[in-house]
Parts: C-alpha cells; sequence; structure tokens
C-alpha cells in the first residue's frame, strides 16, 4: 500500500517532469504553466481527481510540437493517477484578450487518450471550450504556478457571467448525468450553488461540506455519500437512482432561482431549464 508521503512525492515527480519536458519542448515560447483543481485546492485524492494544469504559451506552434506534447503525457501515464491528466494550451493572447467560450491550441485528458493511442495523427485543438473560463477563474483564485510568469501577471479577470455560464455548460443535462457519474455532479452542484450564493470560488470537497451545513436534511444524505466517496477512496457508497435525480431535481430548481434573483434569467435562459 503506498503511504501518504509515498504519493506526494509520485505527484511531485510527476509536476516536475511535466514542467521539465514541456520547458524542452517549448523552449522560449513557454510563459507558463498553472496547476488549478483538486490538486491546488488541498483535496486531491489519487483515486478520484485528476491533474489539471493550464499552457500558456506565446506564439502558435506547429503540428509536430503538439504531438510531442502529447506524446510526452502518454509516455507519462503510468505516473499518472488513475484518472488522469486533463491540460489545455492557452495563447497569452487568448487570455488576456478573454472571450467566451475561449480558444485552446491543444487539449489532453483521459476522454481524448485512448484515440491519442490509436491514432497517431489525431489531435484535439484549434477550437473553442466554454469550460476554459471556469478554468481560469479557479486558477486566478486558488491555483498554483508551475513555471513561468507570475499568474495575477498574466490571466486578467472574467466577467461573472462567463464563469456562470462555464459552469451551466458542464451542468446541462446533469439530471441523467448524476447517474453515471454521481460523485461529481452532486459536488459541483454543491459548490455552483454555494458560488452563486456567496461568491465563493471552492473545491468540490469544500462545496460537500457547506452543502451539508445549508441544505434541508432530505438531501444532506446523498451529499455525504459523495464526501465519502470523493475523500475517502471508497467504492460507489450506494446511490439510488430516484435519489439522485431527486437531488439533482433541487439543486437545479435553487440553482435556478437564486440566477434569477441576481437576474440571471435573461443571459442564462437558453441554459437553464
Amino acid at each position: 500500500m503506498i503511504t501518504l508521503a509515498e504519493e506526494n512525492k509520485r505527484i511531485e515527480s510527476l509536476l516536475a517532469s511535466i514542467v521539465l519536458n514541456m520547458h524542452r519542448v517549448l523552449q522560449d515560447n513557454l510563459v507558463g504553466i498553472y496547476l488549478h483543481g483538486s490538486l491546488a485546492m488541498g483535496c486531491f485524492n489519487p483515486k478520484s481527481s485528476d491533474i489539471d494544469f493550464l499552457i500558456i504559451i506565446k506564439d502558435e506552434i506547429n503540428t509536430a510540437t503538439k504531438k510531442e506534447i502529447i506524446q510526452i503525457l502518454l509516455l507519462l501515464s503510468d505516473q499518472i493517477p488513475e484518472n488522469g491528466i486533463e491540460m489545455s494550451v492557452l495563447l497569452k493572447q487568448a487570455v488576456i484578450d478573454f472571450v467566451y467560450p475561449t480558444p485552446f491550441v491543444l487539449h489532453y485528458s483521459n476522454a481524448h487518450k485512448e484515440r491519442y493511442l490509436q491514432d497517431p495523427n489525431y489531435l484535439c485543438g484549434n477550437d473553442k471550450d466554454p469550460d476554459l473560463a471556469a478554468h481560469i477563474v479557479v486558477t486566478m483564485n486558488r491555483g498554483i504556478g508551475l513555471y513561468g510568469e507570475e499568474i495575477l501577471s498574466i490571466f486578467k479577470p472574467i466577467p461573472d457571467k462567463y464563469y456562470i455560464a462555464s459552469i451551466l455548460c458542464d451542468l446541462e443535462d446533469v439530471e441523467c448525468n448524476v447517474i453515471n457519474a454521481p460523485v461529481y455532479n452532486v459536488l459541483n452542484m454543491c459548490r455552483f450553488l454555494q458560488y452563486l450564493r456567496e461568491r465563493i470560488i471552492s473545491s468540490k470537497a469544500e462545496g460537500g461540506e457547506w452543502a451539508l451545513r445549508q441544505l434541508p436534511p432530505d438531501y444532506t444524505d446523498t451529499v455525504k455519500k459523495a464526501l465519502s466517496v470523493y475523500k475517502q477512496n471508497k467504492i460507489r457508497e450506494g446511490f439510488l437512482e430516484k435519489e439522485l435525480t431527486e437531488f439533482a431535481s433541487y439543486m437545479m430548481n435553487q440553482i435556478t432561482t437564486q440566477l434569477t434573483r441576481d437576474n440571471g434569467q435573461i443571459e442564462y435562459g437558453n441554459i437553464i431549464k
């Protein structure tokens, strides 16, 4: 069994390898590498968390460089926790002159890993991603710079409406998705409702703990189950389908109500139901 100290050392080694290799490939084009997500916010679980980071570059990179970056991440896969890595490469100008959805140069995650392995010519890049608004906000508020320029010298404040739209996009069809990924979706809804009510950027674990103090007793048992799995490496904690759909329905109603109070029904009416 791997001890906590050994796990921390393994993660530190992985991050050092990422920085070393990205600097080797990108050289002077590399502006910085920025950690966000659970590892940056102190609630990383090697069984359920991935490692999230953004790479910022000055200028466009060619296809060969993109493939080399992907190959680095694939070669590091033995060191990567079960849920792997989520990484996006962005141009510095795209961060300074922010638009929503945000353009990216290259993307890697477990969702694309198998295709990267099977197809040497496949690249997920030169596209736009609504999720990046949320990643950038978390980076600015809770992120860690692994290499390069200071976070606040690169990333500029994003209008609140784009951060909200980014999270809402992630929550589309949540009443169906919560069945297949209960822990992620339950805790994600919790931290989003906390943000809408208190404007606090929280981790999934922190959002769940907040929800235990704020939600009616009928719904706290579902949150407790999700936190138990998330924090303690437990196997799926006996969620019932009816329990999850009712929780999602309640939470999305609370989210929609809060947005309406904040005049959000106009800006987000095409997303919230």
